[in-house]
């Protein structure tokens, strides 16, 4: 890959680029070129990110000339909340930060979402930045603007849109990351071939030992592409009143499995047990074929990822979809492939089918052995 930037863009709303770089050294360059030129950055991190980049960020920042502050979080999606996002508020007052001045989200999807929940709340909205640090946030939750907090047990229930104003991409970052973690990452990665494009799927099959191996290239190269697909996505459909709800691929039952396992599974685990559960409907109406509904769980495996879920019941899952946000007069809007590498968003998926393609996650399932 020799490009080293995305736009997204969508003309009068938004514009801002995706940045891909090996280290934090061009970060005061990508600022300083910004629109936004105020006297502050607040670098928002959590206490599992903070030990290993904080300070090098911070020190590159201060190379733009602006005064730099940093907000720690406690680390794990259990403090995705308003309390939280009430602390950091208190600390934006504190140091007199204004709608001129900048948030920096440094680290995974839940920093981010938070990070931009706040920026675009506090003062009616500020601009902020993603500095994303896990492979799950590199791919798939720094684009698009979506941000958010959990409410209780119903995830991302509370957001807003609010694009940043840059994605910062240090790849190197990955080589940090547990190999739990990098899995996870993978879920998102492997749904972005499933929904809008075979051939990407293919190419993550024919890279896959250099990609656990995490070489430089081949993951440059997967972020970029996972990347160019999301953007397209989003480009067209910025609040998700169309399109932009394939992205959501895997997430309806996902979300569901990650609520009743109290978070303790992994978000891109539960994204992967949703897209075989999404491939199993796409299968029995006859839109995929049974090879591909294997090919498909195989790949899944091959990167470390569960094909089941353990001690729920179909009915406490069915049950908990119910309560998703992506409901649509009072109908689940679920994701299913039209064909491998399309998928389409469907209002018609019945209880029964749901039943079942849950049930399908929860036992040994045969066909996929």
């Amino acid at each position: 890959m020799t490009e080293q930037r995305l736009l997204v863009k969508r003309d009068g709303e938004f514009t801002y680029p995706i940045s891909f770089y090996r280290d934090f050294l061009s970060l005061p360059r990508e600022t300083v070129g910004l629109p936004n030129q105020g006297k502050r950055i607040c670098i928002v991190t959590d206490s599992h990110v903070a030990p290993l980049y904080l300070k090098e960020v911070m020190a590159a920042l201060e190379k733009t000339g602006r005064e730099i502050y940093s907000y720690i979080l406690p680390a794990g999606e259990e403090n995705k909340n308003l309390d939280e996002i009430q602390g950091l508020y208190e600390f934006l007052i504190w140091k007199h930060f204004d709608r001129k001045d900048l948030l920096a989200a440094l680290g995974g999807g839940v920093v981010g979402d938070m990070t931009g929940f706040a920026a675009a709340t506090y003062l009616r909205g500020i601009d902020f930045i993603q500095i994303p640090t896990t492979l799950l946030a590199q791919v798939d939750s720094s684009i698009g603007g979506k941000t958010g907090v959990d409410f209780k047990q119903y995830k991302n229930m509370v957001g807003a849109f609010h694009q940043p104003l840059l994605v910062y991409m240090n790849v190197s970052t990955l080589k940090s990351l547990p190999d739990k973690e990098f899995a996870c990452g993978m879920g998102e990665v492997i749904k972005h071939g499933l929904i809008r494009s075979r051939e990407y799927s293919h190419w993550l099959n024919e890279n896959r030992e250099a990609i656990l191996n995490r070489e430089e290239e081949a993951c440059r190269e997967m972020i970029f592409q996972s990347c160019l697909i999301k953007k397209t996505v989003v480009e067209k459909d910025p609040t998700e009143k169309g399109e932009r709800a394939v992205l959501n691929m895997g997430h309806t039952v996902g979300h569901a499995v990650e609520k009743l396992q109290n978070f303790t599974m992994a978000h891109g685990q539960c994204v992967a047990v949703g897209c075989i559960a999404s491939a199993y409907i796409s299968r029995k109406r006859g839109l995929i074929s049974r090879e591909d509904y294997e090919a498909i769980a195989r790949q899944l495996s091959s990167f470390g990822l569960p094909l089941q879920v353990r001690g729920l019941s179909a009915e406490k899952i069915l049950e908990a979809t119910k309560s998703d946000k992506k409901m649509e007069k009072g109908q689940i809007k679920f994701i299913l492939m039209e064909k491998p590498g399309w998928a389409f968003a469907d209002t018609s998926v019945t209880d029964q089918e749901l039943r079942e393609a849950i049930e399908s996650i929860r036992q040994e399932n045969q066909e996929v052995g």
